[in-house]
């Protein structure tokens, strides 16, 4: 049985996922839905990922991680290589050993986020326009579960020692781009697959996302 480990990205939770999981358990596939909490650092929340992986033995894992837990899950890996069978990132910031959010960021970016912060640990959510999300019933659905996120999760810088590069892995990119999210896939070395879908793809087109992964996970 394969499981997927499905991680959210910032200014998200674990509920990110709940229009996904059900297509990936009529599939016969399992899923684990870990919380990044929102004041932790990079390093937290790949120890978080790292707990949730120590759970489940015997078993395919493909470590799924969305936008800023694309960073995420690549230290989780690399803690992990003999358990992790593919890493999946869904429009994901990667990058090699030392990267963080901020630094892979147009400068721009960066100047808005902290400016959002200002002199606060934490940057308010952007609205749910900002992911691409714009039918009124699912702006309504995600508007109140957005969350702030913590600066020191963009600035800290993870900790890889080369062996995440040895697990197979796949950047999922969303068109039209809104980052460079092909290009930071195609840097660690990943197959990149476009997918016509908005950055929040897992809540607004979760079917073609569902029938990729599980595509990803017979390869």
């Amino acid at each position: 049985m394969t499981t997927f480990v499905l991680v959210h990205g910032a200014w998200h939770g674990r509920w990110a996922w709940d229009r996904l999981v059900p297509l990936l358990h009529a599939a016969g596939a399992r899923t684990l839905t870990p919380g990044l909490g929102a004041s932790d650092g990079l390093h937290d929340h790949a120890e978080a990922v790292v707990t949730a992986l120590d759970t489940v033995r015997g078993e395919d894992i493909v470590l799924v991680g969305h936008s800023y837990a694309g960073l995420v899950v690549r230290e989780a890996a690399d803690t992990r290589p003999d358990t992790v069978g593919r890493v999946v990132l869904v429009d994901g910031w990667a990058g090699p050993d030392g990267s963080s959010l901020f630094g892979l960021a147009p400068e721009t970016t960066v100047q808005a986020l902290l400016g959002a912060a200002g002199s606060g640990s934490a940057i308010p959510a952007p609205p749910p326009a900002a992911y691409g999300v714009t039918d009124p019933d699912d702006v309504a659905w995600l508007a109140p579960r957005l969350v702030p996120q913590s600066v020191r999760s963009f600035t800290e810088t993870t900790r890889l020692s080369g062996a995440v590069d040895r697990i197979p892995g796949t950047a999922v990119w969303c068109r039209p781009k809104t980052y460079a999210f092909e290009e930071f896939g195609e840097a660690v070395g990943y197959r990149t697959i476009p997918l016509d879908a908005p950055h929040d793809v897992m809540l607004t087109h979760p079917e073609p996302l569902a029938r990729l992964l599980l595509q990803e996970a017979e390869a």
